[in-house]
């Protein structure tokens, strides 16, 4: 890769944005700047759980955990039935999720560590980045958890503005950043979710005037768990339960102020999880409802994620879609939706999801399943091939790393079975052998690529394959 592409493709994208490119770029996408005739650019809002299981939530079939916040934007918007997040573990899920790419790709392939000389490479062109030309105020609040040294913090990777923690809260307990200054050391965790809630409704009420992205990654439900005084003892699900109940309040304040400003009709606000929820042996994990298991895995409970969008007048109220999207879309439909084009220097492996999310279909495609560099399952269509998978009858869960290697992969069909009880790759074998042919060109393409070889050398070099894939 040339490294000198992404600061050219950002002066490019710069002066555009004040010229004939941009210019262009509206023309072609719709999208026209304050004053005219045509669609204002719309807001953006990505709220992102940490943790969080496909079944922690009402409509995901939890019975005691209250989300009404959630129910209602999953009533004013729609629903995803089938959406992955980009890894089963935090860092590698949110480079995909700002870049589009596979963790391969990027080479975060397992999660950073407080101190770390290293994080997700500056290289690597981020939605904030995009969007920050093109005349949007960008702010992440939460945690950031793609390297915490300062040339890795989201002021350099396209954020005007940030409030959060730089890693998990298990890693220590972290200090509070305001842009790059300390503010609170160490953060009081109880007020977390409070407090990252108020930072996002001021970034929303300062910039109504123009358009704005605003990144918010949770901490919680990741373990150790906080909620605040207010929700403290609060649910009968316990602890557990009041977390993601302050979650969805959370939910709940961000579109109300949306609503209160006007802003909703040209917002679209997005809730999802980063991975499947963490298991432990008390009740402080959550669940992955009907789908096999967890985080740190790669069967659908760790990869398969709640989902909910909401955009009035877009996206059809109560709608529920079975179209199989995934966090690496992001990146594309945002850019898209801001009338810039993603850069064509590197592959993209996300595509727009705009068409399922306004009530139609999107193409059949490949997911990817990695675990660190691992390829460990693949999905196509109804049919999802597991390479290699973690075992949880065989001991702790992420204590000790229970891989196995069948001797011929797993086929399941995910519409049929999507708890993977049923293996019928004996059944269909050319469908096994179709997916398998698709794996191994695709790896062939990463090989080829050789992307961020470093990052991965360096990740396997500290050992982080080997141990417990925190965070």
């Amino acid at each position: 890769m040339i490294r000198i592409a992404r600061r050219e493709f950002l002066s490019t994208l710069g002066r555009s944005a004040l010229g004939a490119v941009i210019g262009q770029s509206i023309l072609q996408n719709g999208w026209a700047s304050a004053g005219d005739s045509t669609p204002k650019k719309p807001n953006i809002v990505l709220l992102f759980a940490d943790d969080m299981g496909y079944g922690d939530w009402n409509r995901g079939g939890h019975p005691t955990i209250r989300t009404p916040n959630m129910n209602k934007m999953a009533d004013d918007g729609i629903q995803l039935t089938q959406f992955y997040s980009g890894n089963p573990v935090c860092s590698p899920s949110r480079s995909a999720l700002l870049t589009g790419r596979n963790c391969i790709r990027t080479g975060v392939i397992n999660v950073f560590f407080p101190n770390n000389d290293m994080g997700m490479s500056p290289n690597e062109i981020t939605i904030a980045e995009v969007l920050k030309p093109l005349g949007y105020a960008t702010a992440c609040i939460g945690k950031w958890h793609l390297g915490d040294k300062y040339e890795y913090r989201p002021l350099r990777q396209g954020f005007d503005y940030y409030y959060g923690i730089l890693y998990s809260n298990d890693m220590e307990n972290p200090d509070i950043y305001r842009n790059d200054e300390i503010v609170e050391h160490p953060s009081n965790q109880k007020t977390l979710t409070k407090r990252y809630t108020e930072e996002a409704v001021k970034f929303i009420e300062k910039n109504k005037g123009r358009p704005f992205f605003v990144y918010l990654p949770y901490t919680f439900p990741h373990i150790p768990l906080y909620a605040s005084e207010k929700f403290q003892d609060t649910s009968i699900r316990g602890l557990f339960g009041d977390v993601v109940e302050e979650l969805d309040w959370s939910v709940g304040q961000i579109n109300k102020t949306l609503d209160k400003l006007g802003l909703s009709d040209n917002t679209l606000v997005i809730f999802t999880s980063d991975n499947g929820p963490w298991i432990t042996q008390n009740q402080n994990g959550g669940t992955a409802g009907l789908l096999r298991g967890a985080k740190g895995d790669t069967w659908e409970g760790g990869m398969r994620e709640p989902f909910i969008a909401r955009w009035p007048g877009h996206i059809r109220p109560g709608a529920i879609s079975t179209q199989v999207a995934s966090v690496l879309d992001f990146f594309p439909t945002l850019v898209a939706l801001a009338g810039g084009k993603p850069p064509d220097d590197r592959p993209i492996d996300g595509i727009n999801m705009m068409p399922a999310l306004e009530g139609g279909k999107l193409p059949e495609r490949t997911i990817f399943f990695y675990s660190a560099e691992r390829l460990f399952a693949i999905r196509k269509g109804k049919w999802k091939l597991h390479f290699r998978y973690y075992d949880h009858t065989k001991g702790g869960y992420l204590v000790s790393r229970n891989w196995v290697t069948p001797e011929k992969p797993l086929l399941f069909d995910l519409h049929a079975d999507p708890s993977e009880r049923f293996d019928v790759a004996g059944r269909f074998p050319e469908i096994a052998r179709e997916l398998e042919q698709t794996a191994s060109q695709y790896q062939k393409e990463i090989e080829l690529k050789g992307e961020n070889k470093d990052l991965i050398k360096w990740f396997k070099g500290r050992g982080h394959l080997k141990g417990t894939p925190w965070g």
